[in-house]
């Protein structure tokens, strides 16, 4: 069985990749103190990645504004809903609001647009 986890801490997991990638493409642009361009290079990609981190973090604070916030069956805390279907922030447990995927085995393949069964 695949490890699912839910969709805005997957985004905010790729956040904070960046800000490492970021940081550790930074520490290699040290390796070139001697070219004054390749280090300067080398810091600029790992700015942009730190600035994408940033974006990426307001993007999925705005969008978290907006998503479906329902209180879990399973744990009964509340948790957010992004798409037609999506996992409990907290215990992991499936849920959906789309009555026809009561039921059904949880796959993110039914949030995709080609999946789309009415």
């Amino acid at each position: 069985m695949a490890k699912y986890s839910s969709k805005i801490n997957k985004i905010r997991t790729f956040a904070l990749s960046l800000v490492f990638i970021g940081f550790i493409v930074m520490y290699l642009g040290i390796f070139f103190r001697q070219s004054a361009i390749l280090m300067t290079i080398f810091m600029l990609l790992g700015l942009l990645s730190i600035i994408a981190s940033t974006v990426v973090y307001f993007w999925i604070g705005m969008l978290s504004t907006r998503t479906v916030q329902v209180k879990c069956p399973n744990c009964e805390k509340p948790t957010k809903i992004l798409g037609r279907v999506d996992i409990c922030m907290h215990c992991n447990e499936p849920l959906t609001l789309d009555p026809n995927l009561e039921g059904v085995d949880f796959d993110e393949k039914y949030n995709s647009k080609k999946n789309v069964e009415s």
